[in-house]
C-alpha cells in the first residue's frame, strides 16, 4: 500500500474510534470538564506563590503560564493521536499486540488509533492559559503578534518530541513488559519538571531534561527566543530538526524492539 493509502486507513480508524466514544456524550462532557478543572487547579497553586513573590528566578507569572500552556497543548496533541503508545503495557501483558501483528499494516499505525481521545478539557485549559499569558505579555509590550504563530509552531514540534519520548519509553516494554514506572520517570516526572524554567534545577538535571529526555526542547528553549529574544531565530528551524531527529531515533528503536517481542502465547 502507498503512504496515502496508509493515511486514509489511519483516518478511517480514527473516525471509527470517535464514533464509538461519542455514544456516551454526557460522560465525555463531564470528563472534559473535570480534566480542565484539574489542570487549572494545578497552575493556580503555582500562581498563588507567584502572586505573593512576584517571579521565580526572574520568570513572571505570564511566562510560567506560557510554559505550562505549551507543555499542556503539546502533550494533548501527542496523546490525542498516540495515546495507545502510552498504554502499550496492557497490549504486552494481555497478548493484545498479537492481534495487531496479524493485521496487514504497520503495527504502530494499527496501535495508535485504537482508542482515539478527544481531550477537550486539556485543550480548554491549555488554550486559556496560552491566551491569557500572551495577552498579558502583549499588553506589557514584551511580545508581539508574531508570538502567536510561533507558539502554534512549537506546540507541533513539542508534540513530536513528546511522542518520540513516549514511543522510546514504550519500546523498552519489549524487554521488560512492565513500563509504568519508567513512564512515570521519562514522561510524567520529566514533563512536570519542564513546566518550570530549567534554571531552577542543578546543571546535571537540566542537562538530562535537554539531552537525555529532551522535554526542555518542548517549551523552555523556544520560550527563551519567543518571550525574551535570546538565542536567535535559528532556534525555530533547529527545533524542527531536533523533533525529526528524535522521531527518527525512536522509530528505529521501535522497529528493533519489535524484533525482540515474544508473544504471551495466550
Amino acid at each position: 500500500m502507498t503512504t496515502r493509502s496508509w493515511l486514509s486507513l489511519y483516518a478511517l480508524l480514527i473516525r471509527t474510534s470517535i464514533k464509538s466514544r461519542m455514544q456516551y456524550k454526557f460522560n465525555f462532557i463531564l470528563a472534559s470538564f473535570l480534566a480542565a478543572l484539574i489542570q487549572i487547579s494545578e497552575f493556580l497553586m503555582v500562581a498563588i506563590v507567584l502572586y505573593k513573590f512576584g517571579a521565580i528566578q526572574g520568570w513572571s507569572m505570564h511566562e510560567i503560564a506560557y510554559l505550562f500552556a505549551i507543555m499542556t497543548l503539546s502533550k494533548t496533541l501527542y496523546r490525542t493521536f498516540g495515546d495507545e503508545v502510552h498504554h502499550l503495557e496492557k497490549y504486552l501483558v494481555n497478548g493484545e499486540l498479537d492481534q495487531l501483528l496479524t493485521r496487514p499494516m504497520p503495527v504502530l499505525l494499527a496501535l495508535m488509533p485504537q482508542k482515539f481521545r478527544i481531550m477537550l478539557g486539556e485543550v480548554l485549559q491549555g488554550g486559556f492559559l496560552l491566551w491569557w499569558s500572551l495577552h498579558g505579555m502583549m499588553a506589557a509590550g514584551q511580545v508581539g503578534w508574531s508570538a502567536v504563530p510561533q507558539s502554534l509552531y512549537i506546540i507541533v514540534t513539542g508534540a513530536v518530541i513528546l511522542f518520540s519520548i513516549g514511543l522510546a519509553t514504550a519500546t523498552f516494554g519489549f524487554w521488560t513488559t512492565r513500563i509504568t514506572e519508567l513512564q512515570n520517570l521519562t514522561e510524567d516526572a520529566a514533563r512536570t519538571a519542564a513546566q518550570y524554567p530549567l534554571t531552577l534545577y542543578p546543571k546535571w538535571m537540566s542537562s538530562i531534561l535537554l539531552i537525555i529526555v529532551p522535554v526542555g526542547l518542548v517549551n523552555y528553549i523556544p520560550s527563551l527566543y519567543i518571550l525574551r529574544g535570546e538565542l536567535g531565530v535559528w532556534v525555530l528551524p533547529a527545533l524542527a530538526g531536533a523533533a525529526l531527529l528524535c522521531l527518527g531515533i525512536s522509530l528505529k528503536f521501535w522497529q528493533f524492539g519489535l524484533t525482540k517481542y515474544q508473544s504471551t502465547g495466550s
